[in-house]
């Protein structure tokens, strides 16, 4: 008689696989949690540090902050003169563009509209209703996420 031999796993084996399985689950999940909002947050930082740096590169050149046009800031992504006039990039416009493409977006909101804040010169103290990105402030070019929780200072 041959020997037979065993073509499946028990109904234990699987239950302990599972078992491990969930352990790990258990203990693994929780850490990529945290590392989402770690990366959200240093999404965030870098957006507003691009952000910041390229405004105070805009009043080098201009001798002054860019304003809000239609919850934008266009002057950073194109070409301007020294009037802050957008146009064509070439000789008569030669600053920019600071950015490329489009503004960073708030990762906690994904959106990259600017509001102005509602007090110049002072930190936002709230959340500006209607989803913006951003809260800007075009008399000392502070720039901050439209969620206070994550204020810092300009």
């Amino acid at each position: 008689m041959s020997p037979r031999f065993r073509k499946a796993f028990t109904l234990i084996e699987v239950l302990i696989v599972v078992v491990i399985m969930a352990i790990l689950a258990a203990v693994i999940i929780p850490q990529f949690a945290s590392s989402t909002a770690d990366a959200k947050r240093s999404a965030l930082e870098f957006n507003m540090h691009t952000l910041r740096s390229q405004i105070e590169l805009y009043r080098v050149h201009h001798g002054t902050y860019p304003q809000l046009v239609n919850n934008d800031l266009p002057q950073l992504y194109n070409a301007t003169n020294a009037a802050g006039e957008i146009g064509t990039p070439g000789p008569n416009y030669p600053y920019g563009p600071y950015i490329t493409g489009q503004l960073p977006v708030n990762p906690y909101n994904n959106s990259n509209t600017v509001v102005p804040v509602s007090t110049p010169g002072q930190k936002p103290t709230g959340v500006v209703a209607g989803g913006a990105g951003w809260q800007y402030d075009a008399t000392t070019g502070a720039i901050w996420p439209n969620n206070p929780e994550y204020y810092s200072s300009p």
